[in-house]
Formats: C-alpha cells, structure tokens, sequence
C-alpha cells in the first residue's frame, strides 16, 4: 500500500474538486431520474461510464487485480448500486441541497456501523453528537411537512436517502482500503462495470432505451461521476479518510447553487438550520476518531 501525502493539503483541495463534479454530475442525473425513473439513469451513467473510463484503463494494457483487490471493487460496487437507486430516486422528488443535507447523516451511521461490526465503543460525546444530528434532520423534515407545497411522496423520498446513507456509511469504510491497493483509474473503470452488471440483471424487467436527447446528458453525467471518482481515489490514497471526510459538507454549497441555477429551487430556512445541526454533529464525531485507517471487515 502507497504511503500518505506528507502534507494533506493537496489530497483535501483534490476531494473538494471532487466533490464538485460529483455535484455537478446530480444536476444531470435529477433530471435523467425524473425522465426515466433512477434505476435508467444509474443504469446508462455507469454503461457509459465504463466505456469511457474502459477506454483510457484498457489503453494502458494494465494487469489485471488480484484476488483480494477485485473482491473490494465487487464488494464495494453492490452498496455503489444500492446507494445510488436510493439517492437518486430520492433526489427525483427532493429540492438538491435538501437531499445533500439529509445523506450528511452517514458519518454519523458510520460510527455506529463501527461500533457494530468493528466492537468500537460509542461514548457520552458521540451519543450527544448522534442526538445532534438528529435534530437537523428532524428540522429539515418538520420544514418539508410544514411547506404549502407539501407532498406526501416527500416523506418516502426522505426515507430513501437516509437508507442511501446507511450504504454509503458501509462504502466509507471501505473506500480507503481500495484506494491504498489499486489505481485511480482502475477503481473507477471496476466501479462502473461492477454497478452496471449488476444492475444489467434487473435489465429485462426494468430498462428502457433512453431517447437521444438524453444522451449528452448520460454522456456528461458518466464523464463527471469518472472525474469525480478519479479525484476521489487519488485523494484517500494519500490522505487520511478523517482529514478528507469533511470535504463531503462543500457539497452542500454546490447543491444549494446548483439546484437555484437550474431548477429554480429555493433554499428553506429549516433546510439551512438542519445542515449546520447535523454537520455540527459530524464534526464533533470527527473530532475524537483516532487517527488510523478504518478496518475494512469484509476483506477481514
């Protein structure tokens, strides 16, 4: 495994670049999803999103993973599939920055996931953090049952991103172990075809031939998510998952723009106080994690 970056600050401007091409890439996809349902738009992103990133993988004629590194691309690609049915159906119903703040509940669920499969002990200081975090959410939802505009699918499309979050707590810890044994370009090329095949099973019953209008917008969605993985696993390669983790909340920024620039969506006042609860939250957490790799247990 290739050592840290002796100093974090390139890693961390790198997952912020990051981060801000992911979010770029949710402006495509909540408008894929809302045209052709989640399961096409996660479908198509990641068909198109191995055939680039195949493309520039395949060229350099690298040799093929391990044993052990292959089954953490496999593994990590089925809560990648999960995670992102559950984020972007969601996402299809719920203003962009709403979504964002909601999913910052997984380093919070990360730390219970830890306490479950790790045997790690949840103090007084993360307990209250935990009741924190649950405030925020509880202000976010209690906002969104309070609008005008309020609809009832609204409270399923919560639900589905806070199951994105439990998966994506799980894909945390093991994104830094697959970032210290493989190359950028070859996790993001493993992750697209892992998730496609996987989702290529649910094809017969599921998927539908997207029109060609929609294919700039699968085409950019896949080349953002592939910019955004390579930036991603380049930067937990060389720093630690603890330093980088708080680059996850300038998403929220993002969203907040974004979603005003091309759906109109206005930022609530209980959208806002329910971020900084819970990203306080996250932070209080993050204050007291040791400073050493998470133990990934499914390559135990």
């Amino acid at each position: 495994m290739r050592p840290d970056s002796p100093s974090p600050l390139i890693p961390f401007l790198v997952a912020c670049a990051g981060i801000a091409t992911y979010s770029a890439m949710d402006v495509l996809m909540k408008g894929l999803s809302i045209d052709l349902g989640a399961y096409n738009a996660v479908l198509w992103r990641t068909s198109a999103g191995t055939l680039v990133s195949g493309a520039i993988y395949l060229s350099l004629r690298p040799a093929m993973p391990d044993a052990a590194t292959m089954r953490i691309h496999a593994v990590r690609s089925v809560f990648v599939a999960a995670m992102a049915l559950c984020f972007f159906w969601a996402l299809a119903r719920l203003p962009i920055a709403e979504a964002i703040a909601l999913a910052f509940v997984a380093p919070l669920m990360a730390l219970y996931m830890a306490a479950i499969f790790l045997g790690e002990k949840i103090g007084p200081r993360s307990v209250a953090a935990s009741l924190l975090g649950l405030g925020g959410v509880l202000v976010i939802v209690a906002g969104k049952l309070g609008g005008s505009d309020y609809d009832p699918e609204a409270l399923w499309a919560v639900g589905a991103v806070f199951l994105s979050a439990v998966f994506y707590a799980y894909n945390l810890i093991l994104a830094r172990r697959q970032a210290k044994m493989a190359e950028p370009l070859e996790i993001a090329f493993f992750q697209n075809f892992f998730v496609a095949a996987i989702l290529a099973l649910g094809a017969p019953w599921f998927a539908v031939l997207p029109g060609e209008g929609h294919a700039p917008h699968i085409l950019g969605a896949a080349i953002l998510a592939t910019l955004s993985l390579l930036c991603l696993s380049w930067a937990y390669a060389r720093a630690e998952t603890q330093i980088l983790a708080t680059t996850e909340y300038t998403g929220f920024l993002w969203a907040m723009l974004f979603g005003w620039i091309f759906f109109a969506e206005a930022v609530t006042l209980p959208t806002l106080a329910g971020a900084v609860l819970i990203v306080a939250a996250c932070l209080i957490v993050a204050r007291k994690v040791p400073h050493q790799d998470p133990i990934d247990p499914a390559a135990a």
